[in-house]
């Protein structure tokens, strides 16, 4: 698996001289299988600069793209994806079971007469449901998809990927908490992400901040490393980048993971997720 990040960031976009390094656009990964199949999670504004890199280096866009829910900064870029208006591309589509309302929402909404001038059933591509993941996991080619439920307002799902002998889990949104709901316990994920090659996980908080918004539906990045510990997953990519955070700062975030990993001698690389970066699995 070949991981890169066009979005990093939560909440909204935050594009400016503060955000250069690590990124200013909302939640969007492409996953690039052995096969070459493509895989993308979410539909925040990073997608608008990977649908144009599809479009200019392939002849058909033929991707699956992933939901983690519908919270506006992981659409709001599906309508400025240059190959959903391509009828040669087709998006099989699967996630969150709300995610179809989620998308549909961005172009058409009962609220209001319209808010973006082209309507949902007016887009060129083959776009396919598939509602797989509610029910169990998804086969794309080598790659086997299995989903967790987020500890997050109105819900969501966290994605594990499997491909040979390598994991790959993605969870953001979701608050690590002792008040957790049932099957969303700090245990549940621990059994999750066991031994994962790359854990990714939301940290968008300091410990401090999440005291004064708990119920939110986000981690710290305290909380994410003790969870990438105690499942001994081999890397960890803080994510979510909360908007007010600028660059410095997440650095900051990085080099404590760091120290504390090393003074309790444990062998884990701390990364923090950048726009624009990629590594292979």
């Amino acid at each position: 698996m070949n991981v890169k990040f066009w979005g990093t960031r939560g909440s909204i976009p935050v594009p400016g001289k503060d955000t250069t390094i690590y990124g200013g656009n909302t939640t969007c990964l492409e996953i690039t299988l052995e096969s070459g199949r493509i895989i993308v999670i979410d539909s925040g504004t990073g997608i608008r600069p990977l649908g144009e890199q599809l479009t200019n280096y392939r002849a058909k866009v033929d991707i699956h793209l992933l939901i983690t829910h519908i919270h506006w900064d992981h659409l709001w870029g599906f309508p400025f994806f240059d190959p959903v208006y391509d009828p040669t591309s087709k998006i099989r589509i699967d996630g969150f079971p709300t995610c179809m309302k989620g998308l549909r929402a961005t172009f058409d909404n009962k609220m209001g007469d319209g808010f973006f001038p082209i309507k949902f059933d007016d887009l060129k591509a083959e776009i396919q449901y598939l509602d797989t993941l509610s029910h169990g996991p998804l086969k794309i080619d080598s790659v086997i998809v299995d989903c967790i439920p987020l500890q997050h307002p109105q819900g969501g799902f966290g994605f594990r990927f499997r491909e040979g002998k390598k994991t790959l889990v993605f969870i953001t949104d979701n608050e690590l908490t002792d008040e957790a709901w049932a099957g969303r316990r700090l245990e549940d994920y621990v059994e999750f992400c066991k031994d994962a090659d790359v854990l990714i996980h939301d940290a968008q908080y300091t410990p401090e901040e999440r005291e004064a918004r708990r119920g939110w539906g986000h981690s710290d990045y305290v909380a994410a490393l003790k969870l990438a510990l105690e499942s001994h997953a081999k890397r960890l990519v803080l994510f979510h980048h909360d908007p007010s955070r600028k660059d410095p700062e997440v650095v900051s975030f990085k080099n404590h993971c760091e120290d504390v990993a090393e003074k309790k001698k444990v062998d884990i690389i701390i990364d923090a997720a950048k726009e624009g970066s990629e590594f292979i699995l």
